[in-house]
């Protein structure tokens, strides 16, 4: 995978130069031990991931109860998940830039109090607008200032070599949690309600801010580390003017093809995983007769072979050609859906579970060769990018969500709603072609965000 290179601290010109010299103090380099440090951070990320990852298995679960207590249809619960999607994707580029400026453990240390504020409020909740407030924004906004964003930044501070592997790990950290927490929270569910499964949530992610704010560290200079794979770099100052930055690389970027090809293809990724199979799954499937946890369950199968596709994505993604892997993906994704209508039935089949698997395979296997592109396009300016990007996938995940639950409020069914998606996904295959190859190395960062790497 092609790197950035390396800017001499020793040069006058040098944009980091200063920076460095006004960087806080760090420990004296030292040989790392016989297991590097970097896998501890990411030992520690995973964990942190998978507990915040119970917010995410819940939406689905929650239509059927909400639309029975409430009377609410399935189009106003399906704008506060949309809302939820939005603004996690949307927070994602600026907690990228906060990480830069405060601090990894301290920015993903609020996010999961918020998610477990937003989560434990609704158990109060008597009315739809508390439901966009308590779900839709407050779990959003925590939400999107980790997850996908976190595993980059982690990925790119502490990681040189295996950045792939180690993105495809982080990502699959995601589809592990939902496959500890869906078969509980359907459970509760059914058994006692939708509200002990939002306190679940609300202590999931109040469980690992100890872990977050003890053993995670933020770059490794912190302990005297070069990162995995890579040379010893003093840590950089922190960077002031976080969101003037998340904003400035976005302009930057988007005066550039590759930015809004990526931005599209994900887009699409977002509205045929998180928006529609994570949201309206389970619905589709009670729909045909399916019991509840018999649907969520097949959705805890697909994380299960959502971890080994991920991590196999990340690990071709070190390989071979990203652009390519991508492609492959989103057709075979596609053509996946479109089978879906035909599968749905009363009770679990091979052939459904035969789907379970192979969606499960591709489920966010799109993430690594994303992030590599983001990174080999905009050098060190890519996790800000990436952060952009996921912004593009929630938003196609919060269309889909709302969009999702008005179709089948006006059509009585979901049908046309996969097919449209497995659509979508063949345009995405043919966008992820069309990203040129860059064979001149990543394009150098400016000197404003030379030091936030």
């Amino acid at each position: 995978m092609t790197q950035t290179a390396p800017t001499s601290p020793t040069s006058p010109a040098s944009p980091t130069s200063a920076a460095s010299a006004s960087a806080p103090a760090t420990r004296a380099p030292r040989e790392p031990g016989r297991v590097h440090r970097a896998w501890f951070a990411a030992a520690v990320a995973f964990v942190t991931i998978i507990g915040a990852a119970a917010f995410a298995s819940l939406p689905g679960l929650l239509i059927e109860p909400l639309h029975t207590e409430f009377d609410w249809s399935r189009g106003t619960i399906g704008f506060a998940v949309s809302v939820n999607l939005a603004l996690y994707g949307l927070t994602a580029p600026f907690a990228a830039a906060l990480m830069d400026r405060f601090g990894i453990r301290k920015v993903v240390a609020v996010a999961l109090t918020v998610i477990a504020g937003g989560s434990l409020a609704t158990v109060w909740m008597t009315a739809a607008w508390q439901l966009v407030l308590f779900w839709g924004v407050l779990v959003g906004l925590g939400s999107g200032s980790m997850a996908l964003a976190f595993a980059a930044t982690v990925t790119n501070r502490w990681f040189t070599a295996r950045r792939g592997l180690v993105t495809g790990i982080l990502t699959a950290a995601g589809a592990s949690g939902q496959l500890i927490f869906l078969p509980l929270l359907s459970w509760l569910v059914e058994k006692h309600g939708w509200r002990p499964a939002s306190v679940t949530v609300a202590l999931a992610a109040l469980a690992v801010v100890p872990f977050v704010w003890l053993l995670l560290r933020d770059h490794p200079a912190d302990v005297g580390l070069a990162p995995y794979g890579g040379t010893y770099e003093p840590k950089p100052a922190p960077v002031p003017g976080a969101a003037r930055r998340a904003v400035t690389v976005l302009f930057r970027a988007a005066r550039t093809g590759p930015f809004w090809l990526l931005a599209g293809t994900f887009a699409i990724c977002g509205a045929s995983t998180n928006g529609l199979v994570r949201t309206h799954f389970t619905p589709a499937a009670h729909d045909h007769g399916m019991p509840v946890t018999a649907a969520a369950g097949l959705l805890a199968v697909i994380g299960v072979f959502d971890v080994l596709g991920t991590i196999a994505s990340g690990w071709l993604t070190d390989r071979f050609e990203a652009r390519r892997l991508l492609a492959v993906y989103y057709a075979l994704r596609g053509v996946s859906l479109m089978f879906l209508p035909v599968l749905l039935a009363p009770s679990v089949h091979p052939p459904m579970v035969f789907f379970i698997v192979f969606y499960g395979l591709d489920w966010v296997a799109t993430v690594p060769p994303t992030i590599a592109l983001c990174r080999e396009h905009y050098g060190q300016d890519g996790a800000v990018v990436f952060g952009w990007v996921l912004a593009s996938h929630q938003v196609g995940a919060a269309l889909v969500a709302f969009l999702g639950g008005v179709a089948r409020d006006a059509l009585g069914s979901y049908d046309l709603v996969w097919y449209a998606a497995g659509g979508l996904c063949a345009v995405a295959a043919l966008m992820a072609m069309v990203i040129r190859r860059r064979t001149t190395g990543p394009a150098p960062a400016e000197p404003t965000t030379a030091a936030a790497a």
